[in-house]
């Protein structure tokens, strides 16, 4: 029978990566967040500054978008207008990209002179945003707007994996080693603000020992924020959350998988060692997360004790960590590099990899 993990929360000394620096909050000159300038949330505010010139201009106060507010606005929407829509819908989605992408370029270049991000060599970049064409344009362009104008040798990306999936398949890469042996997948928990997902990662080890070929089997979300219920408390929250986990449990042993004793957890905000959340927690459903008296990994072993019969393992870290870690088996040709996730805010991981000999113990 298998022990609590000794690695603490948040640590970090990864399996894989030391974790130089994540969750700073670097100020503008106006004493706002940084990271606030390149969020879902800035970019909505461009594009409607946008919209509202345009409709100031045409005589017949028209707007290409139509009367929604940009914050309605589907992703799937905006690109195809950017792709399909009348040229000047595309140029207003346009204007707003480059708008974005030149605010990206410099929130990065702040970040690249923060401590703990020098000598970066590359950058992913996941969240929301990124799931969109525009979002893989405004990334490229920012990548250019650095290198063309600020001659900064460092590239921006797009993390390869979709978000919401590259938030489960980096919990892979906070498992301590030895729990590979004799299981092929374990459980991955992503929460945020506005929904919580959890769901089953295969390892896929026999394909590529250094997880590059690890899938999502199965997964399961609930949207908190879009229930017509009132806001659930946390411990609502945590006790759904457990339910989702009981029921993946449930169909992993239907298909034979050999579930290892584990469960990794994406979580905005700083991370202790004991697993309480020390700042970051505001967004997430009903009540004080950050408390001292509320500890979220205790809670899911108490309620999940065991896992094929051994007791569990609960590891939390930051979600933009956790997300950024999925990147691990891709990132081989460089040493130092980073992740900024545009959500809400930007969360963001600056990370070294190990020496080969570490990897080599996959």
């Amino acid at each position: 029978m298998s022990t609590p993990s000794p690695l603490a929360h948040g640590s970090p000394q990864l399996p894989s990566v030391v974790l130089d620096n994540y969750n700073i909050e670097l100020r503008d000159e106006e004493g706002g967040f940084l990271g606030d300038r390149a969020s879902n949330r800035a970019f909505r505010a461009i594009l409607e500054d946008w919209r509202e010139r345009l409709r100031e201009t045409n005589a017949d106060g028209d707007d290409p978008l139509g009367d929604q507010p940009s914050r309605d606005i589907g992703k799937k929407r905006l690109d195809k207008a950017l792709i399909e829509g009348d040229p000047e819908a595309a140029g207003l989605v346009m204007g707003a990209i480059e708008e974005f992408a030149q605010e990206m370029a410099s929130v990065t270049r702040r970040f690249l002179r923060a401590k703990g991000w020098k000598d970066t060599q590359r950058v992913v970049v996941g969240g929301g945003l990124r799931d969109s064409r525009l979002g893989e344009l405004a990334i490229g362009r920012a990548s250019v707007i650095l290198k063309a104008a600020g001659g900064i040798e460092i590239t921006l990306v797009p993390i390869r994996h979709h978000p919401d999936e590259a938030g489960l398949l980096g919990a892979a890469h906070l498992m301590p080693s030895w729990m590979f042996t004799g299981h092929d997948s374990l459980l991955a928990v992503d929460i945020g603000g506005s929904n919580i997902r959890a769901g089953i990662v295969a390892l896929n080890l026999k394909k590529a020992a250094d997880l590059s070929r690890a899938s999502v089997w199965k997964s399961m979300l609930w949207r908190h924020r879009d229930d017509d219920k009132p806001t659930p408390s946390r411990d609502d929250a945590v006790a759904r959350l457990a339910g989702m986990i009981e029921e993946l449990i449930g169909k992993a042993d239907r298909e034979g998988l050999k579930l290892a004793p584990f469960i990794g957890v994406g979580c905005p905000g700083l991370i202790r060692e004991d697993g309480t959340i020390e700042r970051g927690g505001q967004n997430l459903p009903g009540g004080n997360w950050e408390s001292s008296r509320f500890n979220l990994a205790k809670s899911l072993r108490e309620a999940i004790p065991k896992i094929g019969g051994h007791e569990t393992v609960v590891l939390i870290h930051n979600d933009a960590v956790v997300q950024g870690l999925s990147e691990v088996p891709f990132m081989k040709d460089v040493e130092r590099w980073g992740v900024l996730t545009i959500g809400t805010g930007l969360g963001n991981a600056r990370f070294t990899n190990r020496a080969a000999p570490e990897d080599a113990k996959r």
